[in-house]
């Protein structure tokens, strides 16, 4: 009697899956784009979730010295709007500038802040949308 209560439930759903039974058109067949905007923040791309989480973690560690506007000159540090990642690896985790670059303000104020070092793809992709 179990067997066949499971069986006849399996078979159900194996009518209603979208294999068996739905047969209309989903975005991909229609030609229709997804529409990112009305996704849940589960789906969003990824580099939304990354710009976000480099706010976050701007105006939690960052704006302690720099402005709450990163295109603004801070308290102690300078405007860092649009600082690629290979800045932020030097400033950041050494108090160093990469080669080749020509600081804004040359002084060594800024303390390491290694903590952070799992952060910074985020600080960045967080501070080049800001950029000017």
């Amino acid at each position: 009697m179990r067997l066949a209560i499971l069986a006849s439930v399996a078979a159900a759903a194996l009518a209603c899956s979208p294999e068996q039974g739905d047969r209309s058109p989903g975005p991909s067949q229609t030609g229709e784009p997804p529409n990112p905007a009305g996704s849940p923040p589960s789906e969003q791309p990824a580099s939304e979730k990354l710009v976000r989480r480099g706010r976050s973690v701007y105006n939690q560690i960052c704006i302690a010295c720099h402005a709450s506007e990163p295109s603004l000159a801070g308290n102690v540090g300078p405007p860092i709007a649009g600082s690629p990642l290979t800045l932020l690896q030097a400033k950041v985790l050494r108090n160093a500038y990469p080669p080749g670059y020509t600081p804004k303000r040359d002084t060594l104020n800024m303390v390491p802040l290694p903590h952070v070092e799992k952060d910074l793809p985020a600080l960045a992709a967080f501070l080049g949308s800001v950029a000017e």
